[in-house]
């Protein structure tokens, strides 16, 4: 009876101890990379009552007779199977899809492995984990370097002094803006703007915001700017003034037209703001329009020519009536100096202008009373017949007399008012850190990029992974770390991918591989076990009992 009751209380030790790694995996059901653990039990030693004997001629043999102590436990093992992964959106996080462990050396030199990826990088620009430790693998380009177990730490190469400038087309032609310091204090915004306010005799005025950084231009549409030379002046006293009697810190800036150029009478401040690029129409004198079959006129040319009285041009309407899908038309046909020009007129048209073009591009905005009044005026119970102004319309022919047509000219204006010119690239220049970096990313090869705004994207380092010949011989160092044992075999370093180790995947973190409904079902197991042992004391107590009553 005294073995039963031992044997009860090795039960109940061993399932308390089954009781706390269940508590222990059910506590780390949210903790990312953990792995959760399992107790195996064993037999303790056994009492034998009679031994084992042999057959014989005359006898046959008979087995041993033992009583056991109990159970013990025998081990806790680290299931080390792969998990779901997190997506958390988040570049630095990473999870590893596959075998391997993330390196991670302590301030005491000790290194541990993991398999919880957030990472960031510290102000010194190491890499390390969210306990501060530092995360190993390769520095700088790992570009045909061998996997490591050096600490990681960004290095940027340093930059040389350059001014900051913008580039712009406007209008097809191409500005830039340029500050005269090697300076991020370039690094500034330019709107231009026209301002009916600014008085006479002043050609510019400037507003600062944002600490300079914006920089509003506001010219006088009155005023005219001889040259670019002229602008410039202008732009630099009004920033000089507007920032308190001080040059601006990144100097003074200088606009130039990479293939344009001001004409030489110069640009007012509205040309150089107005966004309005439209043709300045031709001039035409000596058309009278109101002979023109209910009244034609040009409008604007693309080119110089003189019409002179039956000697150097000719003009012909042909009207073509409606036939199944053909609408009714009219087809103009305009010859000036050996050019022809031709086009046509339809009630779709209208009243509007129309176009008359050459072979050679050249083309004549003309305007129209509309199909019906020409009809009215020339063709009427004529349908398809030709109408020739020098033979058919003498009278109209006549009034036209001598026109001089001048060409449409090409608009002046620039149109600097619509864009916001932003200088970018400005920089003191020296040594770069991690503050000068924009952005980082991990690739699932471990290879970490960075942008930065000088030298674009550029290799900072790679993570390297640890694996082993027996991960389950890992022992757990908390934390969610763990460190070798002298039964977790060779340990070999690999680049993420390579040698049967897992890629990583970016912005994901492995979550705790513990099974709730396991746990659960192991639990009341546990449980019914303990309470069965406890059961096997208080009955083994009432036997003694009765042992002790019969002295009574």
């Amino acid at each position: 009876m005294v073995r039963s009751m031992y044997s009860g209380v090795a039960g109940m030790k061993a399932q308390q101890a089954a009781m706390d790694v269940i508590g222990n995996n059910i506590a780390n059901v949210r903790t990312y990379g953990f792995k959760s653990s399992r107790a195996t039990f064993r037999d303790v030693y056994y009492s034998t009552v009679s031994g084992a004997s042999g057959a014989t001629n005359n006898r046959g043999g008979t087995n041993s007779s033992q009583i056991g102590y109990g159970a013990q436990l025998s081990s806790v093992d680290i299931m080390q199977s792969q998990s779901s992964f997190s997506s958390t959106g988040r570049s630095m996080d990473v999870a590893i899809a596959g075998e391997g462990f993330l390196q991670v050396q302590d301030p005491d030199g000790n290194i541990f492995y993991t398999r919880a990826g957030q990472l960031i990088f510290d102000s010194a620009g190491n890499l390390v984990d969210s306990m501060g430790n530092f995360v190993l693998g390769v520095s700088g380009d790992p570009l045909g370097a061998d996997p490591s177990s050096d600490k990681i730490q960004i290095a940027v190469p340093p930059v040389e002094p350059t001014a900051s400038e913008s580039e712009d087309t406007i209008n097809s032609i191409k500005f830039s803006i340029k500050a005269s310091k090697n300076t991020s204090a370039g690094n500034v915004s330019f709107t231009f703007a026209p301002d009916d306010e600014i008085p006479g005799g002043q050609k510019a005025k400037a507003e600062l915001t944002g600490g300079g950084t914006g920089i509003t231009i506001k010219l006088n549409p009155s005023e005219t700017f001889d040259s670019l030379a002229d602008l410039n002046k202008a732009i630099n006293d009004a920033i000089t003034e507007a920032n308190g009697g001080e040059e601006h810190p990144a100097g003074s800036f200088e606009v130039a037209m990479e293939n344009g150029t001001f004409p030489a009478g110069g640009l007012t401040g509205k040309e150089i703001t107005s966004k309005d690029y439209s043709s300045i129409p031709g001039k035409f004198e000596g058309w009278d329009s109101t002979k023109f079959f209910g009244g034609m006129n040009v409008v604007s040319t693309s080119s110089d020519f003189t019409v002179t009285d039956g000697t150097n041009h000719n003009m012909t309407m042909v009207h073509v009536p409606a036939a199944g899908d053909v609408k009714e038309h009219m087809l103009v046909e305009f010859t000036v100096d050996g050019k022809v020009y031709k086009g046509k007129i339809d009630e779709e048209l209208g009243k509007k202008d129309f176009t008359l073009t050459s072979d050679a591009g050249d083309h004549i905005i003309m305007s129209q009373a509309g199909l019906e009044e020409i009809k009215k005026k020339g063709v009427e119970g004529a349908p398809g017949a030709a109408f020739d102004f020098t033979t058919a319309n003498a009278e109209a022919l006549t009034a036209l007399g001598a026109v001089t047509a001048t060409s449409a000219e090409k608009s002046k204006n620039i149109g600097m008012s619509s864009k916001v010119m932003k200088l970018s690239g400005g920089t003191e220049g020296g040594a770069q850190g991690i503050e000068n970096v924009d952005s980082i990313a991990i690739g699932k090869d471990g290879i970490i990029t960075a942008k930065h705004g000088v030298h674009g994207e550029i290799t900072v380092g790679r993570i390297d992974l640890a694996t082993f010949a027996n991960a389950q011989g890992l022992e757990q160092a908390g934390n969610t770390y763990f460190k070798t044992t002298a039964n977790s075999g060779n340990m070999s370093y690999c680049q993420p991918g390579t040698e049967g180790s897992g890629s990583l995947a970016g912005s994901s973190l492995e979550q705790s591989n513990v099974d709730l409904s396991q746990e659960f079902s192991d639990m009341i197991t546990t449980q019914r076990a303990y309470q069965a042992n406890s059961r096997m004391i208080t009955v083994s107590d009432t036997m003694l009992e009765e042992l002790v009553n019969l002295k009574r």
